[in-house]
């Protein structure tokens, strides 16, 4: 076994540390340099986090717009921001025709009557233990892209302003098929009229055969019990159908022989023809889609530059099976790649490589869904309907590139 001379021990003690005072102070040196240079972040512990995420203050910015003009509050959702299809629960569009109830959960009932051998009452803890599904849909209100079916002159303004009436969620609940075949059904049974909680008792009258097949009494919204806004404790939902018969608050259904025809259904959302006549109960949104960037009030900040056309599309009845884009007003258009999943009933991201040359340029999409319905020119929609009509207004969105870059919304 090797044994060192004490002597030449200290020695080799004194030598190191000598060695590792000088090494420490140039150290210091050098990393006093380096953080001068690095980001506060890198240097400093950051703050605490919270109970409940947040987004970053620096996303600020990202908001729902309110419009009042309907006379009711409407927070469109800033469809330029959403990348994705599932729209963030705080960012999801809402429309109050009555405002926001708060609505205590251990006192609020779901009840079922009318044409049944047995009415029901389900408290919320009893309809918990239900076996529950998980779909994602969107939904859209019936009046989304109004300003562009109503305006003479195209409006300057943004996609969220313009259309964005409309969001994407995953949606969890109880199928209604489940509590309504527990009731019973009577002969003679063929609508439910379904109201909701609210200070206007809003109510609609749907066949009971689509409720059958596709409604849910939703409770969660992308994994977190529904929110206030959305009809918290409890809603239904009805994939591809108009926004307003998705009836927030519910607190009851009626089996009947016969629609209602209450005072929404019947004011509200009737369909005026071109030729006088109406159009009575047309539940589904058709095929639809828009651009979301470049879009309306942004700007392309680099002439002669490569850009990625992106956007959104759906449709009521069905998944989406081809979107077109056209950057020359319609003169010709161009398929464009449909990025998974395209689900049923639910946002299909679409987009498309573009090389702009600089000049003027108007962008459009135009989505087809798998049963052959294809989104009209806003020419051909307004040949169908009375110049007052507005609800269900799908027609293709254009966008002008102006030469300076700036993005604006023009009728093509």
């Amino acid at each position: 076994m090797f044994v060192e001379d004490n002597r030449v021990a200290m020695a080799r003690r004194t030598f190191l540390g000598a060695m590792a005072a000088g090494v420490t102070g140039a150290g210091a040196q050098a990393a006093d340099k380096l953080s001068a240079r690095l980001p506060a972040a890198m240097v400093q512990p950051g703050g605490a986090d919270v109970p409940y995420g947040q987004p970053s203050s620096h996303e600020a910015h990202v908001q729902r717009t309110l419009s009042t003009q309907s006379g009711f509050p409407v927070w469109r959702t800033p469809l330029q921001h959403q990348h994705g299809i599932v729209t963030p629960n705080g960012l999801h569009f809402a429309v109050h025709h009555n405002g926001v109830p708060d609505i205590a959960p251990e006192r609020h009932a779901l009840r079922i009557h009318g044409l049944v051998n047995k009415p029901l009452r389900f408290d919320l803890e009893r309809l918990m233990r239900y076996p529950m599904v998980s779909r994602v849909h969107f939904l859209e209100c019936a009046g989304n892209s109004a300003a562009n079916a109503l305006s003479p002159t195209a409006l300057d303004e943004s996609l969220g302003e313009l259309a964005g009436e409309v969001s994407c969620a995953e949606w969890t609940g109880v199928p209604l098929s489940y509590l309504l075949h527990e009731a019973g059904l009577k002969e003679g049974a063929q609508w439910v009229v379904v109201e909701g909680a609210d200070a206007g008792s809003h109510s609609r009258s749907l066949p009971l055969e689509a409720l059958l097949k596709d409604a849910l009494v939703a409770l969660f919204q992308n994994g977190e019990r529904l929110r206030p806004s959305q009809g918290y404790p409890m809603r239904l939902f009805m994939p591809g159908w108009e926004g307003n018969v998705n009836v927030k608050w519910l607190h009851r259904l009626e089996v009947t022989d016969r629609p209602a025809f209450t005072k929404d259904e019947s004011g509200l959302y009737t369909q005026v023809l071109a030729d006088g006549r109406i159009e009575r109960f047309a539940f589904h949104m058709e095929v639809k889609s828009v651009i979301t960037n470049p879009s309306g009030r942004q700007t392309l900040l680099e002439p002669h530059g490569f850009y990625e056309i992106s956007g959104l599309a759906w449709s009521g009845r069905g998944r989406i099976a081809r979107v077109e884009v056209s950057v020359d007003g319609g003169r010709s258009w161009v398929v464009a790649q449909l990025h998974a999943p395209v689900l049923d009933r639910a946002f299909t991201r679409f987009s498309l490589p573009w090389q702009w040359t600089g000049q003027s340029a108007v962008l459009m999409s135009r989505a087809t869904d798998e049963h052959g319905k294809v989104q009209p020119l806003r020419s051909e929609w307004k040949r169908r309907y009375a110049m007052h009509s507005f609800n269900h207004y799908n027609a293709v969105q254009a966008w002008r590139v102006r030469t300076d870059g700036r993005v604006e919304n023009v009728y093509a």
